[in-house]
């Protein structure tokens, strides 16, 4: 009977196991746009941008869920090697401060949040090449009234 327990090479495995994800309908042809523009500056983003939107399930904005991140939602996610959680809204290019935790959708963070719901868990390359693996905790929209 073959040892099955450890298997080195099985680790890597991001491509078939990635969540699914939801974009609402009105915001596609933006998006959209924004990664065919970034075809020259940035191919390798936009092409996992684009990659990303023919995988998702587009859906009209009345039946976004709301616990799906989308463009000027608040998602709060947890490293799960540091166990440090961070809050970030995810903004088109122009709306983004990092300062204020306002991430572009046109960065590699902003690509792998799009279209998460809460309990998602996705794998991430730091700056540094170091893989993590990182879980949605919470999404809001922080435009929405409080409900007493």
């Amino acid at each position: 009977m073959p040892d099955t327990r450890s298997r080195p090479q099985a680790a890597p495995k991001p491509k078939g196991r990635r969540p699914r994800i939801v974009i609402n309908a009105d915001d596609l042809s933006h998006i959209e746009a924004l990664a065919e523009g970034a075809m020259d500056r940035n191919p390798a983003l936009a092409d996992r941008l684009l990659e990303e939107i023919a995988r998702a399930r587009i859906v009209p904005a009345a039946k976004m869920p709301l616990n799906v991140i989308g463009i000027g939602k608040s998602a709060t996610f947890r490293d799960e090697t540091t166990g440090q959680e961070r809050t970030v809204t995810l903004v088109y290019p122009e709306d983004a401060d990092i300062s204020r935790a306002r991430v572009s959708v046109m960065t590699p963070i902003g690509v792998a949040l799009l279209g998460l719901a809460e309990g998602a868990v996705f794998h991430w390359n730091t700056r540094g090449e170091e893989r993590r693996m990182l879980t949605v905790i919470r999404v809001s929209d922080p435009a929405a009234p409080e409900s007493a």
